[in-house]
């Protein structure tokens, strides 16, 4: 028998627990708990390492809002119609990260781990952001476990599961990101390849003088070149450029090769 390896990732531990122990009842499910998105890639990077990758993520859509009782959660902690959770491995909570940049983690480092959230509410503009990162399925918190498990078997099958109720809004929602998308990847275009890179060392979280060390660069150029690209994304701000380039597609320089990039290009500097 194929077992299907499954990770809870809920800062809600007795949600957490209560449902890794509904799953952990299927014979061809084996399932571990965490407590936070650190934890969770922790969790993963230690089964790859192991050789023993983990299938799905659950993740919560709220994960990092709160812990405790928690949404979702009946009387006593227990899921309704789940049996109270025995206890589960549980990986330990030291941070947070929300449930959406968990699965954009998880799908960069590992894509082929197949994530499902877990939602208190349906929110088309959230679902929508949820597939736009990666992941396989929108499930409520509350849906039945029978439910639960098609979902899980299904994105193994490569398919995308939604609520019925949600299909609407969420195409609605990814067409005007698509729309939103078209029009940033044109304004990234008109970026010189410098640009592109201040660009990209700004989504990173670089400050000027550290994008100035990195790319070998004075911090008195380097202005002008944010300020260049501020100008022709037309935003007026760094979080503004950043967001823009999130959209467009462009993801942050490669930090681990810090000290490595000579300046190319020389007269665009």
């Amino acid at each position: 028998m194929v077992r299907i390896r499954v990770l809870v990732v809920d800062d809600h531990r007795i949600f957490a627990e209560s449902l890794a122990a509904a799953l952990a009842a299927e014979p061809d499910v084996d399932v571990s708990a965490a407590g936070s998105g650190p934890a969770a890639l922790r969790s993963l990077e230690r089964a790859a390492a192991e050789g023993r990758r983990y299938d799905v993520l659950l993740v919560d859509a709220d994960l990092g809002v709160g812990a405790g009782g928690g949404p979702g959660v009946g009387p006593g902690g227990v899921l309704p119609g789940i049996r109270p959770a025995a206890p589960v491995h549980e990986v330990g909570e030291d941070g947070l990260v929300d449930g959406i940049s968990l699965v954009t983690g998880v799908r960069g480092a590992q894509p082929h781990v197949r994530v499902v959230v877990l939602a208190e509410k349906d929110d088309p503009r959230r679902a929508a952001l949820a597939l736009q990162a990666g992941a396989s399925g929108w499930v409520a918190k509350d849906c039945s476990l029978s439910r639960l498990l098609t979902v899980i078997r299904g994105v193994l099958r490569e398919e995308t599961h939604l609520p019925p109720a949600l299909l609407t809004g969420v195409l609605r929602e990814l067409t005007a990101a698509r729309k939103h998308r078209t029009e940033s990847e044109r304004l990234v275009e008109s970026l010189t390849p410098r640009e592109r890179e201040v660009l990209r060392c700004m989504v990173a979280g670089l400050g000027r003088k550290a994008v100035a060390e990195r790319l070998f660069l004075s911090p008195h150029t380097v202005r002008t070149h944010m300020q260049n690209v501020l100008g022709k994304l037309g935003v007026h701000s760094t979080l503004a450029a950043v967001a823009l380039a999130r959209r467009a597609g462009v993801g942050p320089v490669d930090l681990g090769t810090a000290g490595q990039i000579r300046a190319e290009e020389t007269h665009s500097a």
